[in-house]
């Protein structure tokens, strides 16, 4: 009986084996210089081509440029540097900056950092992120685009832990850009919301400000004049060799950004991909 009962529970131990997943592989990032988090299951999925543009092309925002280039140098250096919120106006390029800072980093100091995307849904796992890339020889910036909370959830607390506290802390290796249209993240009638409803009003504002204070640098983004905007639209036109004059170029973007009601990089560069398809331009490849 005795072996019969050693060899059912053999038997359920390699059938349960056998339906149990595979363990995962353990995390490489010497395969590509970007990657995208996926928390379930836990995974890093490689970026063979990184959209964005050259950081010669970003115009308007050359004293934003300086500090974040600067402060990714450092890193990728191994040198001390601080997390970092780009803020403000749509389209302005916060994003775009951040990639191309990495790609200038890289060329300095090739295949020293990663870039991994994390999305606005999953930030709650980023201390899962963080456990994942603990130890890790190479140095990681973590970009998460267009962050910003709608409701009372758990999801701010997860970051300010990670940003600064927690017994474990951030890695050495770790440095954290996040992108926002907001200044504190989180819209007035929130923050006004837990002014009215709390017993201590002013600590519950500061719960939600000090979130944003434990980036330690803030790069404010602002809507660009006119002169900024065809200087976007020309550079654009020159990277893409477009047979048009600068008169002509100038009339399409001014009526481009009417019909659009704003001026950004954003707009500049719809405006020169609506050009380029008019005039038989293919994008390079």
């Amino acid at each position: 009986m005795d072996q019969s009962l050693t060899d059912l529970i053999t038997r359920i131990a390699e059938a349960l084996e056998r339906l149990a997943p595979p363990a995962p592989p353990p995390v490489r990032l010497d395969g590509a210089d970007a990657f995208v988090w996926h928390p379930s299951p836990a995974r890093l999925t490689p970026v063979t081509r990184i959209a964005r543009v050259d950081i010669g092309l970003l115009k308007g925002v050359d004293h934003q440029r300086d500090i974040l280039l600067e402060n990714t140098l450092r890193f990728a250096c191994g040198l001390p540097a601080n997390n970092t919120m780009l803020w403000g106006a749509r389209g302005m390029g916060k994003s775009s900056l951040v990639k191309a800072t990495h790609a200038v980093a890289n060329r300095d100091n090739p295949g020293a950092l990663a870039l991994i995307e994390i999305h606005r849904e999953d930030i709650r796992t980023l201390p899962d992120l963080l456990n994942v890339l603990r130890g890790q020889p190479r140095r990681c910036l973590i970009l998460c685009d267009d962050l910003s909370f709608e409701r009372e959830d758990a999801d701010y607390k997860a970051l300010k832990s990670v940003l600064d506290g927690g017994i474990e802390g951030r890695p050495d290796t770790v440095l954290f850009y996040a992108t926002s249209n907001r200044r504190h993240l989180m819209p007035r009638d929130m923050i006004e919301n837990e002014r009215a409803t709390s017993i201590n009003p002013n600590e519950a504002v500061e719960e939600k400000v000090s979130l944003s204070d434990r980036f330690g640098l803030w790069l404010g983004f602002h809507n660009c004049d006119q002169p900024t905007y065809f200087a976007m639209v020309e550079g654009y036109a020159a990277e893409m060799s477009l047979p048009i004059s600068t008169e002509d170029l100038r009339a399409a973007a001014v009526e481009w950004s009417m019909t659009r009601g704003a001026r950004s990089g954003r707009v500049a560069w719809q405006c020169i991909q609506d050009l380029a398809g008019r005039l038989g331009v293919r994008a390079a490849g």
